[in-house]
């Protein structure tokens, strides 16, 4: 199937982070009550087609900040051979490289990052950290790097000066678009937030990825969030049969 456009027209809301008056939230309601669902090993293409299987693993992790990286690499030294398909490798040339002059990333193996596991792997294809997750009874948002469990989750930061001339810090959570990716990611051959294919779950993305937001946002600010997205779930609900689809601006990604 076609990926939608990328600039679609969007319900975005705004409120008053609860935990800090100078903060805003502007939240896209369309991603996030849209149906999108992680379909990796369930018909993901890969962004590279050259190693599908990898799903949007094939550049590694780049880590946010050095708090970041030490998370990861405690959580890596639970991960046993018989869990981590490139332990070896790790222990002799180890997990992290630099990318850049400042940045730091997962080591790539064989077109992958250093913690994916090959679909013929006996101890589980895919993220090792978040195999490690479930045998541990955490969320992966705990092990694995921040990028890889945001995607295609997207935070992004705003100074808004007001007409008084003071200014406030608004966060937005959207989708994580090809854009996100940088100049490369329109040369993805695959990618997955704005694909029909993937918008097949039964519930809405802020309850799928509630973990996610949490974390992006703390609980508090979550949960005016979820009032937000209910009522506009009712309000789809109440106009859909009789209503414009496009006025509603529903992600063209879902299901009609």
């Amino acid at each position: 199937m076609a990926e939608v456009p990328l600039d679609i027209p969007r319900a975005w809301v705004e409120f008053d982070d609860p935990d800090d008056a100078d903060q805003r939230y502007r939240c896209d309601l369309t991603w996030l009550t849209s149906r999108y669902q992680c379909i990796f090993g369930r018909g993901c293409k890969g962004i590279d087609a050259d190693r599908p299987d990898a799903g949007c693993c094939t550049f590694g992790a780049h880590f946010a900040d050095r708090e970041d990286e030490e998370r990861v690499l405690g959580w890596a030294k639970k991960l046993t051979k018989e869990m981590w398909q490139n332990r070896s490798i790790a222990k002799r040339d180890g997990i992290v490289v630099k990318a850049g002059k400042k940045e730091r990333a997962t080591r790539v193996v064989d077109g992958a990052c250093i913690f994916h596991n090959s679909p013929d792997f006996p101890g589980g294809y895919g993220c090792a950290l978040h195999h490690l997750a479930e045998a541990e009874g955490v969320s992966f948002v705990e092990t694995k790097p921040e990028v890889c469990w945001q995607v295609p989750m997207r935070r992004a930061y705003e100074t808004e000066e007001l007409p008084d001339g003071t200014e406030r810090d608004v966060v937005i959570i959207t989708e994580y678009d090809r854009r996100a990716w940088g100049a490369g990611g329109h040369d993805l051959d695959w990618y997955c937030s704005g694909n029909p294919e993937a918008h097949t779950a039964a519930e809405p993305v802020y309850l799928t990825h509630r973990d996610e937001l949490v974390a992006l946002m703390g609980e508090a600010a979550y949960e005016v969030l979820v009032g937000y997205c209910e009522a506009r779930e009712r309000l789809l609900a109440d106009v859909l049969d009789r209503g414009d689809r496009e006025a509603l601006l529903i992600h063209p990604a879902d299901p009609d």
